[in-house]
C-alpha cells in the first residue's frame, strides 16, 4: 500500500472519530440540559402567544427583530424564530403582509427577499439574519394554502 494512501486513510479515520465525538458531546449536552431547554421553549411560546394576541403581524416581526438585536447570536436566532412564528399565528392580520413574501421553494426570490429584509432592518452583516425571516415565509405560505 502506497504511503499517501496510508496517510489518507489515517486522516479519514481521524475525521470520522472527531465527527462522532462532536455528535456525542452535543447529544450529551442536550440530554443533560433538556429540562432547561424545554422550560425556555415553553416560556418563549407563552410570551409569543401573549404578545401576538395584542398586536398584528407587523408588530410580531418588529418585536422579534428588536429582541434579536438586543442579544444577537445563533441561539438567539433560533429562539427569535420560534417567538416570531408563534406570535404570527396568534396575531391580527396586517393588510398586505404576505403580498411580497416569496414561497420557500422559490429559492432565488426567497434569497433576494431575505437579503433585502436584512438590509431593511440594518442586519445585513449578521450571518444569522436571513434565518430570522423564514417564519414569515412559512406563515404566509400556510395562509395561502388555507385561502
Amino acid at each position: 500500500m502506497p504511503g499517501w494512501l496510508k496517510v489518507l486513510l489515517i486522516v479519514i479515520v481521524v475525521v470520522i472519530v472527531l465527527a462522532v465525538g462532536v455528535v456525542a458531546i452535543a447529544g450529551f449536552l442536550i440530554y443533560r440540559n433538556k429540562d432547561a431547554i424545554v422550560a425556555k421553549t415553553k416560556e418563549i411560546a407563552t410570551e409569543a402567544k401573549n404578545f401576538g394576541e395584542q398586536t398584528d403581524n407587523r408588530g410580531c416581526v418588529d418585536e422579534s427583530i428588536s429582541r434579536y438585536k438586543a442579544e444577537p447570536g445563533f441561539t438567539k436566532a433560533i429562539s427569535t424564530s420560534i417567538f416570531m412564528r408563534i406570535c404570527l399565528d396568534n396575531s391580527r392580520p396586517t393588510p398586505g403582509f404576505c403580498d411580497d413574501v416569496p414561497k420557500q421553494m422559490e429559492f432565488m426570490k426567497a434569497a433576494q427577499w431575505k437579503i433585502e429584509q436584512c438590509r431593511r432592518v440594518d442586519l445585513s452583516r449578521d450571518s444569522n439574519c436571513q434565518n430570522l425571516f423564514s417564519p414569515i415565509q412559512q406563515f404566509c405560505e400556510e395562509g395561502r394554502r388555507s385561502q
